[in-house]
């Protein structure tokens, strides 16, 4: 049976609830099958301890396992080396009786850099982009020679939540409470391994 599929990658360093909210808005207004949840190994644009790796992917594990519509996958840690999008989806085609086109979760920040990703102009034959608004001074006319281009997209008008990884990151390090902020099982794992104190 054909799916209608979106992709969640991300670093999720760690995962948050904003993630999550954006995940079962998606899920609740696009009619989708499925969300999967995609930890990257080793992302391409950022220096990367890969023994941290496991730690990221546990954390997306814990965060999704209680919703039906969302799965994780360990498709990058299998391939190892830098998470290039672009493999990643090609793999999934295969993988996936899909309708459609893969949808693919983004935000007005990373889409701006999307020209210099890795086989972009491949890339943005294959799937449908759903960008959501990462910034408060957001103008759609930004985007505009990304049309051009020959990408697809659209904007999702759900509010801006100002949730970053790296604030949960620098609340952890200043020994403050990141309750609210992560689901329970993550801030417990958090707490068990002792992560982000350093």
């Amino acid at each position: 049976m054909n799916m209608k599929l979106c992709v969640f990658q991300g670093t999720f360093n760690p995962i948050h609830n904003a993630h999550l909210g954006v995940a079962e808005y998606l899920v609740k207004n696009l009619k989708l099958d499925k969300i999967i949840f995609i930890p990257a190994f080793k992302p391409p644009h950022k220096n990367y301890d890969e023994k941290f790796s496991i730690h990221r992917f546990n954390m997306v594990k814990l965060a999704v396992k209680s919703n039906p519509n969302f799965l994780v996958s360990d498709i990058e840690f299998l391939r190892q080396g830098k998470s290039y999008t672009y493999l990643t989806i090609c793999e999934l085609y295969k993988k996936y009786e899909i309708e459609g086109k893969i949808q693919f979760i983004i935000g007005t920040d990373a889409f701006k850099n999307i020209t210099s990703w890795y086989k972009a102009e491949e890339l943005k034959k294959l799937i449908d982009f759903i960008v959501f608004i990462r910034e408060n001074n957001f103008s759609p006319k930004d985007f505009e020679y990304l049309k051009k281009e020959g990408y697809n997209f659209e904007f999702m008008p759900m509010k801006f939540n100002n949730i970053s990884s790296t604030e949960i990151r620098n609340l952890i390090k200043q020994g403050k409470s990141i309750k609210g902020l992560v689901p329970d099982n993550v801030e417990e794992y958090i707490k068990e391994n002792e992560l982000y104190k350093n």
